[in-house]
């Protein structure tokens, strides 16, 4: 990956608590980003070609937030 931030990133936490944290801790905002929609209970599989996708997390929901970059925001 290079240096520049991506435009979009993830965060996938085991409590709601954990995933609100990171807006703080990974400095979000400073960085230039912006929640995109709300923290989210879900579960999540992972598809990597021809095999039916697998459970990630033994099956385990989790909860996940997604942050877009400003200049991005603005234009969708």
């Amino acid at each position: 990956m290079s240096d520049q931030e991506p435009e979009r990133i993830t965060i996938i936490a085991s409590s709601f608590s954990a995933a609100a944290l990171e807006h703080h801790r990974g400095r979000m905002s400073a960085r230039g980003y912006l929640m995109d929609g709300p923290i989210l209970e879900r579960k999540f599989m992972l598809s990597e070609g021809v095999e039916p996708a697998k459970d990630m997390f033994e099956g385990k929901t989790m909860f996940s937030v997604s942050f877009v970059k400003r200049e991005q925001a603005k234009s969708e």
